[in-house]
């Protein structure tokens, strides 16, 4: 069966997430219902990774496997047609070997979180945005973040129902940036890494932000990811502003 590579970007606000659900709506079963109108059959599609509910992407990757031969244009033409309304668009389309995958064969994840600092409710960009109405510190939250690079037992930052094997995970990078887009100022928050653990970002967010506000100390950062304790962690924080931007593979299907 001929594989595809899909890049994938939605609104993660309607959804309870990326993977496909009995009774709720969610992105993975929005795409699976567009194939289903071209190839009548239950199809089964692979992300490189499973977003939380209200949480969005500009870069998710995945494949399907179709029956016949598809130009890749017309697949990501003929599935946009068929996700409308659904806040989900293909941006593009990539014939792949059959034994490239959307998340085995990934080697990082992208991700950002905006997050709003102003009094005043996020109206025109809201479920887009955290919004926290104390002013934060860059230069604090920047010394917090780099405790966190490199590889660590990432226990403090992980959900207690994450699934994941270990808990050691290597964090690339962490780039804090602060804008102003005329709403307000907005930091921007940018990680990587191979593999992130589930709410990882937002648990790391959360805590920086308690950084920033003068609440946490930068080396208060360090003393909680030492802990391995969950109970050490500083709040998770919404999942309205973070964003899963990109994949890495070694040979870019999309390139």
């Amino acid at each position: 069966m001929p594989r595809y590579a899909l890049l994938v970007e939605y609104d993660g606000r309607p959804f309870a997430g990326w993977q496909r659900q009995a009774d709720q709506p969610s992105v993975q079963g929005a795409i699976e219902a567009a194939l289903a109108k071209l190839e009548k059959r239950d199809h089964t599609i692979a992300a490189a990774g499973r977003t939380d509910a209200g949480v969005h992407a500009r870069g998710q990757v995945a494949h399907c496997d179709m029956e016949k031969h598809w130009d890749p244009f017309r697949l990501s033409e003929a599935l946009n047609f068929h996700l409308k309304p659904a806040p989900v668009a293909i941006r593009a389309c990539a014939a792949v070997s059959d034994d490239w995958h959307a998340r085995f064969s990934a080697h990082e994840r992208r991700y950002l979180f905006r997050l709003l600092a102003r009094r005043a409710p996020a109206t025109l960009e809201a479920g887009q945005v955290w919004r926290v109405m104390n002013p934060l510190s860059l230069e604090a939250m920047r010394a917090g973040a780099a405790h966190l690079i490199g590889q660590h037992d990432f226990t403090t930052f992980r959900s207690t129902m994450c699934q994941a094997a270990s808990p050691v995970k290597t964090m690339d990078e962490i780039r804090i940036e602060e804008t102003d887009t005329g709403a307000g100022p907005e930091f921007r928050f940018h990680l990587r890494a191979r593999s992130f653990l589930h709410n990882q970002v937002r648990s790391i967010v959360g805590t920086l932000e308690r950084v920033g506000a003068g609440s946490w100390a930068p080396e208060d950062v360090r003393a909680a990811l030492e802990t391995c304790d969950r109970a050490a962690c500083g709040p998770v924080c919404p999942p309205d502003g973070l964003y899963l931007m990109g994949v890495g593979y070694a040979d870019d299907p999309f390139a």
